[in-house]
């Protein structure tokens, strides 16, 4: 080897070296000592053993002012590339927290939107691990623009690949957009922060101390905002939870998610132990839906958020649904402004990704209240409305206990699309529950009655013998089948294999408006 090609490959090397080290030693000592892995590890752990491929590590920024061209590094404070996660191709980002704070310049911009501008030339999932301070103060208006040029891509891509954000440390300001957008939001429980204002701005404004947690933590964010859809202890158990998700997602929004061999299961003949006949009584609807879903293959999303209705993923026969029901044990199952947004949101993501959705009902009603009614139930539970109309792909309804009022049409109805509903025979589908009704409709009779209170209870046993159970949708066609509980997996099964091929478009148009 002549001289030349020694030097070339030293040179080489020695960059090499440089991409490796991040922020050095020290720094990298201090992120593990706060218990977070460094950009690299995190990728790692993501993608399948030894499949990820770096690219663009030897980027850095352009910016001469403020001494920035004496603090540059190659790759500007993050991590791009694609590997194999359960062996299909997927992209990632990776900030590095390492390097100037994985705050956010031009180049580190730039490095994001080509890793995800190659994501959606390959229809394949992104992911995006945040843990940055911001954007790069020094570069000014450059950052600025590098938020929004990631913006952009996350809104083109939306409904096309499955895109899922990540965050393991700090996400502020307008950084916390791009998450927002995306369709899934992870979190840890100690080191993930996001806020548009930080503690020291509040402060500033409003006179009140607050901590970063106290803000936007993970807790917050999982149980209040519902801006994050999964917490986890710790960042490995997070990683490993990006991966379970992704194998619940097609590809993209032209291919089906994979098949997974499982335990099948039908425990449907204690369904009627599970559910008392009495609707009065909760219980916990993740019960049921463990009755005939693959084993252990119910992945609830938002668990901790609007908890008067359950959301997430299952298989049935190793193939990926959708659920929604309504949670009982919470707010008698009614439906209010967050279940209707969660709910929304949800049905929309299984719309985009062709995932089959079931709906298991059990209502009472939109939750009732001035507090609903200011904070704008009508437009909230219209989203609800929309986005069942609005869905394509197979959708089954299993009216289990109450199905009252415009909650009953909210909750896929036979009206907004359903294409299969089924009831069992203690189904109650009606306007309102049967004392309501009587106090309306038989208002007269009783204040002209000699006992008041038995004319009641006489008008309510007629009312409930008459109207009260399923029989009157099925044969008016909104009901296709009466089914006993322990028939319940065979018929949901048998239904989705029939709606295999259901293709169903909708009017040439632009898009939608929907109620936001």
């Amino acid at each position: 080897m002549d001289q030349k090609w020694q030097d070339s490959n030293k040179a080489l090397g020695q960059r090499r070296e440089s991409v490796a080290a991040s922020g050095g030693a020290e720094r990298i000592a201090k992120q593990h000592a706060s218990g977070k892995l460094t950009a690299r590890e995190r990728l790692e752990a993501l993608f399948d053993d030894n499949t990820f491929v770096e690219i663009n590590d030897m980027i850095a920024s352009r910016a001469t002012d403020f001494g920035m061209d004496k603090k540059k590094r190659p790759g500007d404070g993050v991590v791009t590339g694609y590997g194999y996660i359960l062996g299909r191709l997927a992209f990632a980002s990776s900030q590095d927290f390492t390097v100037g704070g994985g705050s956010l310049g031009e180049a580190h911009a730039m490095k994001i939107c080509r890793v995800m501008d190659k994501a959606m030339e390959m229809k394949a999932p992104f992911i995006s691990i945040n843990d940055s301070g911001g954007a790069r103060i020094e570069e000014g208006i450059a950052g600025l623009s590098g938020y929004a040029d990631i913006f952009y891509r996350n809104t083109m891509a939306s409904g096309v690949i499955p895109q899922i954000s990540v965050i393991l440390g700090p996400c502020a300001g307008g950084a916390c957009y791009s998450p927002a957008i995306a369709d899934f939001i992870f979190m840890t429980e100690k080191n993930s922060q996001m806020y548009i204002t930080g503690p020291a701005v509040v402060k500033s404004v409003t006179g009140e101390v607050i901590t970063s947690s106290e803000l936007g933590g993970a807790q917050v964010h999982s149980s209040v905002s519902g801006v994050a859809h999964f917490v986890c202890p710790d960042e490995l158990s997070c990683l490993n939870d990006v991966r379970r998700l992704l194998g619940y997602l097609p590809q993209n929004n032209d291919e089906n998610s994979m098949t997974v061999e499982g335990t099948k299961r039908d425990m449907s003949a204690t369904l009627s132990e599970l559910v008392p006949a009495d609707s009065k009584k909760p219980y916990d609807v993740r019960d049921v839906i463990d009755t005939f879903a693959d084993q252990n293959s119910f992945y609830e999303i938002q668990p901790n958020f609007a908890q008067n209705i359950v959301i997430g993923f299952a298989r049935l026969d190793g193939e990926t649904i959708g659920i929604v029901a309504n949670q009982s044990r919470f707010m008698a199952g009614s439906l209010d402004i967050n279940a209707s947004d969660k709910g929304a949101r949800f049905i929309r993501l299984c719309d985009c990704f062709n995932i089959p959705i079931l709906t298991l009902v059990d209502v009472p009603a939109f939750l009732p209240g001035s507090q609903q009614e200011h904070g704008g139930i009508i437009r909230h539970g219209a989203k609800l409305l929309f986005a069942y109309s609005e869905a394509t792909v197979p959708k089954i309804s299993l009216i289990m206990r109450k199905a009252y009022g415009g909650a009953y049409i909210a909750m896929n109805s036979k009206g907004t699309g359903a294409d299969v509903v089924y009831a069992w025979p203690i189904a109650e589908i009606a306007v309102m529950g049967a004392s309501g009704a009587v106090s309306i409709i038989g208002k007269k009779e009783i204040d002209n009655a000699e006992d008041p209170a038995a004319k009641k209870e006489e008008l309510i046993s007629a009312y409930n013998e008459k109207f009260m159970n399923p029989y009157v949708a099925a044969e008016h066609g909104y009901v296709d089948e009466v089914i006993l509980p322990e028939e319940t997996r065979e018929k949901i099964a048998s239904a989705f294999k029939m709606l295999k091929t259901k293709k169903r478009g909708i009017p040439a148009k632009k898009h939608g408006n929907i109620p936001l």
